[in-house]
């Protein structure tokens, strides 16, 4: 569990304070290209990698000239705008070396929320994980407001990765894990390499930021760990401050704070959709369907036989069969009314009734709970 090479989707946070130059403003383009070598050596033994990346705001500012101190909430939304087209060029050109493509996804706290732009967002990136890109994402701070804002990219990299359902979430950033104390001020502090639950006495370990680029302290990184277990998966605080700290990481020979889940992406999200107190409608399917979803196989539209309800995509729906008995349960990937439309028919009909190519599956196996 204390190595990077079992991991087959992976979420890697990077931190301001180590992707750029403090006193210059601009990108370690050395740290840059070990980490992109490192993600590229990940990604050619079938590894998905998404990288979280703060930094823009940085980069905005000294291109802009913008004065030292506090930014206006314009004056630092006017840096991310300039600052973003330089931090995606930077990871374009250095995964370029490897020949994988790049590809920029700008996500706000909504987006993680609102139920309808989760399953875009998620959909997009699973599509650009299926093609070989490598997202690079980064809080849309040009539009963000307070109210709708992450805050940090410890707590954006959990929720990408539930998202995802990455099964690992690395965050590189200005120390190697958690300590009983804080190690700048308390000698006698105890680094902790495996935590397994996230304990009130854990929480009362955290400290407050030590860098002034990053919005992140230890506080966040423990709210992350908590998204992230509660996914399933697994989290690891690494010191990312050396050039080539990530792949220190895939060896496992950088010392870190493992966070552990007792399950798996796939469980967690299982157990999350049985749980549900409420579905939104039914869908009734015949015998043959009531035989593939038996032996662990997608619903497919063809084997719906009726609609229940009124519900919307991604909502959770019973599935019955034509005795009114319970089967599964599971996320629908059709509203109501084009549920009705394409139930029945086979899924190469889909696009011609609907003018839309939507999924294959009415509930994907991966969405869905057989009882």
């Amino acid at each position: 569990m204390t190595s990077l090479t079992s991991s087959k989707r992976l979420v890697v946070k990077i931190g301001s304070s180590i992707l750029v130059d403090e006193a210059k403003g601009q990108i370690r383009h050395d740290w840059l290209e070990a980490l992109t070598d490192d993600v590229a050596r990940l990604h050619k033994k079938g590894c998905e990698v998404v990288l979280v990346s703060s930094g823009a705001i940085r980069l905005g500012r000294t291109h802009l000239k913008l004065t030292a101190g506090a930014l206006k909430l314009e004056e630092s939304q006017a840096a991310a705008a300039t600052g973003q087209i330089q931090l995606a060029h930077a990871y374009q050109a250095a995964l370029a070396r490897h020949g994988i493509t790049v590809a920029q996804v700008l996500l706000t706290l909504d987006d993680s929320e609102a139920r309808r732009r989760y399953l875009n967002a998620r959909q997009t990136m699973a599509t650009l994980l299926g093609l070989g890109a490598v997202p690079v994402i980064n809080e849309n701070d040009t539009v963000a407001t307070d109210e709708i804002r992450f805050g940090d990219n410890d707590r954006l990299g959990a929720r990408v990765a539930e998202m995802i359902s990455a099964d690992t979430l690395v965050l590189l950033s200005d120390i190697d894990g958690l300590y009983t104390g804080d190690p700048r001020n308390d000698t006698s502090a105890k680094h902790i390499p495996e935590i397994r639950e996230i304990t009130p006495e854990i929480e009362a370990m955290a400290g407050a930021a030590a860098s002034e680029l990053s919005n992140g302290g230890m506080v966040t990184k423990l709210i992350a760990g908590r998204i992230a277990m509660a996914a399933g998966c697994r989290m690891a605080i690494a010191d990312g401050r050396p050039v080539g700290a990530l792949g220190a990481a895939i060896d496992g020979k950088a010392r870190c704070s493992w966070f552990l889940p007792e399950g798996s992406p796939l469980s967690a999200r299982k157990k999350w959709i049985k749980g549900s107190l409420k579905s939104a409608g039914a869908l009734v399917v015949d015998d043959g369907a009531v035989r593939a979803l038996s032996k662990g196989k997608s619903l497919l539209p063809a084997g719906v036989t009726g609609i229940d309800g009124e519900f919307r995509r991604g909502d959770v729906v019973d599935v019955k069969d034509r005795a009114g008995r319970l089967l599964a349960r599971g996320l629908v990937a059709y509203a109501a009314e084009d549920a009705r439309r394409i139930a029945g028919r086979k899924s190469a009909e889909i696009e011609r009734l609907l003018g839309f190519r939507g999924r294959d599956e009415m509930v994907h196996r991966d969405d869905l709970v057989v009882e």
